[in-house]
């Protein structure tokens, strides 16, 4: 059976009917007649959007903020926060918790999140097994793709065990290789272990790198260099790159260039940055991001993510894709265009996901919502949406309003 949306906006403001055929679209016109027994869809005063993909997030940690609290705001308290509560955070706990937060994404629009999880001594692979559970319940409704977020230290005698649960996590079932070097005693080591590892199993690479206003750490430039060096062509990417931000445009520029030849795509986390960077800055505060416009102009592949959901990382968060474009145009200084494209197309290049565009032959990973423009949608957030997964509705929400008068 077929699937027809019709009189609904594009992108470039005309109105068009659109036919999903399968998992794909088989013909944008301005009108189409319906065929016998045809599922139609008037989304007449819809604005039809390619499907928002969530590039970061951690599922494992969603909805700990009133369990797990973080009264200094910072990284440092969160992270000690986070590792203080694994005792008392069960498989089915977490498991609970990230099947939530991965329906709220998809009814607010969000076919594939790529999340990472805790892998280290103190929370070992429960939260893999709570994700593995996880993705096969939904995996008719949304894309998930899980990367292990392996714990320091990584290289020596010390980081034996963590090697060992890293390679436990992937043959389990974990899809992607990750790490936070920065927090590693070996930076470089940690860095050339993870990516000789991923190299080797021929899995994508995605690293928190430079989640710091310290203008003294550029892991990001070394990660650029470390992937021209190698073979290694399976997928990169670097979360957050808070440091680059706080460097000379000319540093930034030069940076930027060396991310592009690499392939480097870059993951902008603008909720959580903003929530805990900068605390005790009272004065010219910075906001935390990396430098948008240096590398987008460099031709870097710029992602955007909520990262952390109502956690001790970010205490806020609605897992929606517009307040994550609505923070990048006011906070990143994206046009509207260009953040949306950060929060779908960008992260399905950045997870090695098929482009999605409205036309003929695309993958029908839509999602349609009542707004008159891109940008009205952005700015408003209209609950009303439609979400297209595989070529079928799997989520639709109606807004109903209500205004009275006295009198």
């Amino acid at each position: 059976m077929t699937l027809l949306l019709r009189k609904v906006t594009l992108g470039d403001t005309t109105t068009a009917d659109v036919r999903i055929d399968g998992d794909r679209i088989a013909a944008v016109a301005a009108s189409i007649t319906p065929e016998p027994g045809e599922e139609v869809l008037d989304l007449a005063g819809y604005v039809l959007l390619p499907a928002a993909v969530e590039p970061h997030a951690h599922l494992d940690k969603a909805f700990l903020a009133d369990r797990v609290p973080n009264p200094k705001g910072d990284l440092v308290r969160a992270i000690e926060a986070i590792h203080a509560a694994y005792e008392s955070i069960t498989i089915d706990d977490i498991a609970e918790r990230a099947e939530r937060a991965a329906r709220i994404s998809l009814t607010n629009g969000i076919t594939a999140i790529r999340t990472h999880v805790d892998v280290n001594m103190g929370n070992g692979l429960r939260s893999v097994e709570a994700l593995l559970r996880v993705r096969a319940t939904l995996k008719d409704l949304v894309d998930i793709q899980i990367v292990a977020l392996i714990g320091p230290p990584l290289v020596g005698r010390d980081g034996a065990d963590n090697r060992a649960l890293l390679r436990d996590a992937l043959d389990a079932g974990v899809d992607v290789v990750g790490g936070c070097p920065q927090f590693d005693p070996d930076h470089d080591g940690s860095l050339d272990y993870l990516l000789e590892t991923a190299g080797h199993l021929g899995r994508p690479l995605d690293l928190h790198t430079d989640e710091t206003l310290d203008p003294t750490l550029l892991g990001l430039r070394l990660l650029a260099r470390r992937v021209m060096e190698s073979e290694f062509r399976a997928g990169t990417v670097a979360s957050h790159c808070v440091s680059l931000g706080m460097q000379s445009i000319d540093v930034q520029r030069a940076v930027a260039e060396q991310v592009a030849a690499a392939g480097v795509a870059v993951v902008a986390l603008p909720q959580t940055n903003l929530f805990l960077q900068a605390r005790g800055v009272v004065v010219g505060a910075p906001r935390g991001l990396t430098a948008v416009r240096p590398l987008l102009d460099a031709g870097v592949m710029v992602a955007a993510g909520a990262d952390n959901l109502q956690d001790p990382f970010n205490t806020m968060g609605r897992a929606d894709p517009f307040e994550t474009a609505a923070l990048m145009v006011m906070a990143g200084h994206a046009t509207p265009d260009e953040a949306y494209t950060m929060v779908s197309t960008a992260s399905r290049a950045a997870l090695g996901l098929e482009a999605v565009e409205v036309v003929p032959g695309a993958p029908a990973e839509l999602l349609a919502v009542e707004a008159p423009t891109l940008r009205g949608a952005i700015a408003f957030a209209p609950a009303a949406r439609v979400v297209i997964h595989r070529g079928r509705v799997v989520s639709r929400t109606v807004l109903t309003s209500t205004t009275s008068c006295m009198g």
